[in-house]
């Protein structure tokens, strides 16, 4: 049987930018094990399955693997597929901004695109769940040997090593600067010995020395359990990162904006934006944008 997919470059405004997705548009009549297969195929950081809506007051249901695991919530592929499905017309548009959800492992994921000459070239995805703090990570000295940098490289004192997760969790580590986040390389074996059967075994490095001014995070991503050696942009992370960054602000009552660089080590620049809302001290929202463009249309022949 063949399946149609399409391939979009997430978080970028231009081709070969970005991070790299495959959406199979109509996986009715896939199984779990075929789609991981797939995937692996495809080997991109995601490959997304299009499903109809258990709810039909929803969009769509999506089934999100990466080369080596489904996850239950994924930010890339949640962007890239609303702008995909209302490219091929699935999504009607109804003005500058049209309102969709998805269906996903940790439930209704919200999704906003924001329309430019009747073309969707933005979107943005709510959590559905709210940021949660895990236990505490290894060793700071164990975090620098893995990454091959010295614990001098490490932030102290507020910014120091967390594991957060908005539905995968991420150890969020931040560094001093550009040249220590430049320095990384990730130690396999120590990562399988001490951090792989963590609560969060995947590395989310992030320095506030950037490369483009009006950014604010500079980040890299590294996914051993997911089978990604590094990813260019990572949505799922990025939400993580807004309860990371808000929880710990003494802003009260607002919304607090990050815009977050990465991939410029891969030679794939990727642009997220987060948004986290306030409300009494507590995290009550948290948001991750950004831009999309189609790159590839085709046939997969199944069976």
């Amino acid at each position: 049987m063949d399946h149609r997919f399409l391939t979009a470059d997430v978080f970028t405004d231009r081709i070969f930018g970005g991070n790299p997705l495959a959406v199979f548009t109509d996986s009715s009549g896939l199984d779990g094990e075929t789609m991981q297969r797939i995937a692996g195929e495809m080997n991109l950081s995601e490959t997304v399955f299009v499903l109809p809506p258990d709810d039909p007051s929803h969009t769509a249901r999506l089934r999100i693997f990466t080369p080596g695991a489904e996850l239950p919530f994924a930010g890339h592929p949640t962007v890239g597929t609303a702008i995909v499905l209302a490219a091929l017309g699935r999504v009607a548009l109804t003005g500058e901004t049209t309102s969709i959800v998805f269906e996903e492992g940790v439930g209704p994921v919200p999704v906003t695109i924001r329309a430019k000459d009747g073309r969707a070239d933005f979107a943005q995805l709510s959590v559905a769940k709210l940021p949660e703090f895990g236990p505490a990570p290894p060793h700071d000295d164990d975090v620098a040997a893995l990454l091959s940098l010295d614990p001098a490289d490490l932030l102290a004192g507020d910014m120091r090593p967390a594991a957060v997760s908005c539905g995968v969790p991420f150890l969020f580590v931040p560094v001093t600067d550009l040249a220590a986040i430049g320095r990384i390389r990730l130690k396999r074996d120590l990562w399988e010995d001490r951090f792989a059967a963590t609560w969060a075994p995947d590395i989310f490095v992030l320095t506030r020395e950037t490369e483009l001014p009006g950014s604010q995070v500079h980040a890299r991503m590294f996914a051993p359990s997911m089978g990604i050696a590094e990813d260019p942009a990572t949505g799922a992370a990025a939400a993580a990162l807004g309860g990371y960054l808000g929880v710990p602000d003494s802003t009260a009552e607002g919304t607090l904006r990050w815009t977050v660089e990465q991939g410029f080590e891969m030679g794939r620049p990727s642009i997220l934006e987060i948004e986290a809302d306030k409300r009494g001290g507590e995290i009550a929202a948290v948001r991750v944008g950004g831009q999309a463009i189609l790159v590839s249309d085709g046939v997969m022949r199944i069976g």
